[in-house]
């Protein structure tokens, strides 16, 4: 793979704004899921609806973004002279990483014999949770090796023992299952799947086209009863995690069309035509597999797709072009830490669990006070992740 010359080398600051307010507002709806009396637009919509809410906005949105860094995120190490072996190994660890954490929290949430457990499932969610932290953190340079190993290894550790604590639900057994891979775990093979293809075909433009083609395609067909692929099981494995790497496709088609190039333009027409592409082809799709998050519909995947090129070109044109960045710093924590911010509500929920605490009051679990609680701990989440980043507590994969 080449270096991409035209690739733009500076920090754009609209990317990380966009990763950042999706964050915030991903803290939020999930927070707002255990709020009660709450309107059904603030919450997923049901499988069957037919509709999709701005809470089925998000994880589409974050899967995008992970598409529009990936450009970058190559072209960076191939100016350092990473090898081929260093950036494969980097891709696969970051994808596995991504995967062992999200089935380690699908299991802390439910599929367990409390019954038959040598410890609490409370506080098997609770170290689930934390031991990503000291296995990914973000070492300083000049931290002392050997703690860095102690912490590093012994959360490995810690990790492999709570496999074996684990007792399934239905039948006893040691262990646990990806009963589904949970929201990181997805992330992980989307990104899998879609930075080999990108490194084979060398970041070309035309090539992730197609490929975004095979994923709606391939998605389609999963969906459509008594095709080859749903009734083939490897095929159908494939096919529903091109389902999300579509969106993480399309968002490194967006990239390229906005950064790959010489000289800016004053109106992308080509970014334009794609989202209207993506609406188009939501639409034309909807009537055969409608509209719905949970079962992963191409008309779910292509208009997320097209909402969020719309929305990254309008913080483009009001940060890139007219310069208004300001506004944007109180997001940008979250920006420069997603990973712990996105696993920190749920250190705080098992630890309470844990320990039978009960700090809020039911009066903030329900209708409007319910919603402004979700706010202000979605801000305070921010501020945490402030003061963390203060002093280089980052998880990096």
């Amino acid at each position: 793979m080449k270096i991409k010359e035209n690739l733009y080398s500076q920090r754009i600051i609209s990317i990380d704004a966009l990763r950042g307010i999706t964050i915030f507002v991903m803290i939020f709806v999930n927070e707002l899921a255990s709020v009660a009396n709450v309107p059904q637009w603030m919450k997923h919509m049901p499988a069957d609806a037919d509709a999709m809410t701005f809470v089925d906005l998000v994880f589409p949105a974050f899967l995008f973004i992970v598409g529009m860094s990936v450009p970058f995120a190559f072209n960076t190490r191939l100016l350092k002279g990473d090898s081929t072996k260093t950036i494969w190994t980097h891709t696969l660890k970051r994808a596995l990483a991504l995967i062992i954490i999200g089935v380690y929290m699908v299991n802390a949430e439910y599929g367990y014999d409390a019954s038959k457990m040598l410890i609490a499932p409370a506080f098997w969610g609770l170290l689930a949770y934390i031991m990503p932290i000291p296995i990914w953190n973000k070492y300083a340079k000049d931290f002392p090796l050997w703690i860095k190993n102690v912490l590093q290894y012994g959360g490995m550790l810690v990790l492999v023992v709570l496999y074996f604590l684990y007792v399934q639900e239905e039948t006893g057994e040691i262990g646990m299952t990806p009963k589904w891979w949970g929201i990181l775990g997805l992330i992980g093979w989307a990104y899998l799947f879609t930075v080999v293809y990108y490194w084979l075909v060398g970041g070309n433009l035309w090539a992730m086209i197609t490929f975004l083609g095979v994923c709606v395609a391939a998605n389609s067909l999963n969906l459509t009863e008594g095709t080859f692929v749903q009734q083939t099981s490897w095929l159908s494995f494939i096919a529903g995690h091109f389902t999300h790497a579509s969106l993480v496709t399309a968002g490194i088609i967006i990239s390229l069309l906005f950064f790959d190039r010489k000289i800016p333009i004053k109106i992308n027409w080509p970014v334009i035509g794609f989202a209207i592409l993506f609406f188009v082809t939501g639409y034309l799709l909807r009537p055969y597999f409608g509209i719905s998050k949970i079962k992963g519909t191409p008309s779910w995947t292509m208009f997320s797709a097209g909402i969020c090129t719309v929305l990254f070109y309008f913080l483009f044109w009001l940060m890139e072009i007219k310069k208004q960045t300001k506004w944007s710093d109180f997001f940008m924590p979250a920006a420069a830490n997603p990973l712990l911010i996105y696993i920190l509500p749920g250190i705080i929920y098992y630890f309470n669990a844990a320990f039978n605490l009960h700090i809020i009051p039911d009066y903030f679990r329900e209708g409007v006070p319910g919603i402004i609680w979700c706010l202000i701990f979605s801000t305070i989440m921010l501020l945490v992740m402030k003061i963390f980043n203060k002093y280089k507590i980052q998880l990096h994969l």
